[in-house]
C-alpha cells in the first residue's frame, strides 16, 4: 500500500496483485479473466457448473425478506456500487442484451481517497481487501447480495420481476 499525493488530496493505493484476485476468485469456484490497469482490475466472473443463478436479489419486493435478512453487501442500483466497498459490479449480457444468470462483471478500484474506511473505521490493506473479496464472492453463490433501487443492475435471483406499479 502506497499514500500518493496530489495536490492538496492524498489517496491510498492498493498494490493488488491480479494473480491473486484470480486465485481468490478460483477458489470461490468462480472462472475468471483479469484485466489489470493502472487505476483499476476489471474482472469476468462466471461460475457455469453453479444449479442456480448468482445471489444477486432486488431487496425492494418484499417476497425476497429471506434473501435480505441474511445479506451482508448491497449494490446501488444505480451505479453498481458495492457500498462501502472499493469495488462496482454490473451485470454480463448475451448477444440479446439479456442478463447471464451465472456471470457478472466486477471492477476493483485501487486508488481511494486516504479517508476510505470500511465498516467499523477498519482502514483498507491488501490483506484486508482480499478478505473482503473473498466474502463478497462467496455471498454471491450462498448468503446473497442485495440490490437497492432500481437502475442498470438486474437482480439475477430471487422474484425478479414485479407485477403492478411499485410504490
Amino acid at each position: 500500500m502506497q499514500v500518493l499525493q496530489a495536490g492538496q488530496h492524498k489517496f491510498i493505493y492498493l498494490e493488488l496483485q491480479p494473480e491473486m484476485v484470480a486465485s481468490i476468485a478460483r477458489q470461490a469456484g468462480f472462472e475468471t479473466r483479469a484485466k489489470d490497469s493502472p487505476r483499476t482490475i476489471h474482472l469476468d466472473l462466471s461460475a457455469p457448473v453453479r444449479q442456480g443463478p448468482l445471489l444477486l436479489f432486488d431487496a425492494a419486493d418484499p417476497a425476497n425478506l429471506g434473501w435480505f435478512s441474511r445479506c451482508q453487501f448491497y449494490v446501488d442500483g444505480r451505479t453498481g456500487s458495492i457500498m462501502q466497498t472499493p469495488m462496482t459490479l454490473a451485470n454480463k449480457r448475451d448477444r440479446g442484451g439479456k442478463a447471464q444468470l451465472h456471470a457478472v462483471k466486477l471492477s476493483i478500484c485501487k486508488e481511494l481517497p486516504a479517508t476510505f474506511r470500511l465498516p467499523g473505521n477498519q482502514p483498507l490493506t491488501e490483506q484486508v481487501f482480499y478478505h473482503l473479496f473473498l466474502n463478497f464472492l462467496n455471498a454471491l453463490t450462498k448468503n446473497g447480495v442485495a440490490v437497492c433501487g432500481a437502475g442498470s443492475i438486474q437482480p439475477l435471483a430471487g422474484r425478479t420481476e414485479t407485477v403492478g406499479s411499485r410504490n
